[in-house]
């Protein structure tokens, strides 16, 4: 890449190299292919094993050090996305980066589709297949995994992670923090409370309390144990 096509793209770090920061990568890669729009530098992960080191390595980027490294070190203009799918390490380092000053990109892959009205948070990824049909609103740092559903009229809190093929019906509130796990279903004019999660193939057919995991068709809260 030569020098002044490098100083037209956004510098960019992910943070993660695990299974999902990989598929941040694979977003980035199809905006690219698009329009050449980030120019990203390597992965930030305070934990990174050798099976995923040799992963990112084999796609010819870095490890560029530990989240403390990246933030205690010069940063201007460089732009940062969390590939982290847990929603509670996500919100606790989306908060050390905004208190940073850093700038979180919104990846948005092109074969996904939106309506009329849809508004996405600094941060969000939005995968492969996810379509987005009219008046959605969507908070920061929220995961669309691949051929995730949401219809008019949602709207989609911070942190949120709804994992692939998962489907959100009409008019729903998905409060902060919530996890829909792998085909999980919320129907039509529901609220799902904050840190709450829809497990994988749940149907959720009434309100999910805040903090509450639910599972089955129709879903119901886990037993206390």
């Amino acid at each position: 890449m030569s020098t002044e096509k490098s100083a037209q793209l956004t510098p960019l770090v992910i943070v993660g190299a695990g299974g999902f920061g990989r598929e941040v990568l694979d977003v980035v890669e199809a905006v690219n292919a698009v329009q050449p729009t980030y120019d990203v530098l390597g992965f930030i992960d305070d934990g990174i094993d050798d099976v995923n080191l040799r992963r990112i390595t084999a796609r010819g980027l870095s490890h560029l050090g530990s989240v403390a490294d990246h933030l205690d070190g010069p940063r201007a203009g460089t732009a940062y996305v969390i590939g982290i799918g847990g929603t509670a390490t996500r919100r606790s380092l989306a908060a050390r980066f905004d208190a940073a000053g850093a700038a979180a990109a919104t990846l948005v892959h092109p074969s996904s589709t939106h309506g009329a009205g849809v508004s996405l948070g600094a941060g969000t990824v939005v995968c492969a297949g996810v379509r987005l049909t009219t008046n959605i609103v969507v908070g920061r740092h929220v995961h669309l995994n691949l051929n995730v559903t949401v219809g008019h009229d949602t709207t989609i809190g911070d942190h949120v992670s709804i994992n692939p093929l998962a489907s959100i019906s009409g008019d729903c509130h998905l409060e902060d923090g919530v996890l829909v796990g792998v085909a999980g279903v919320v129907l039509n004019g529901l609220r799902v409370g904050a840190d709450a999660t829809v497990g994988g193939s749940a149907c959720a057919v009434r309100d999910v309390a805040p903090g509450t995991t639910v599972v089955g068709v129709p879903a119901k809260p886990l037993p206390s144990r």
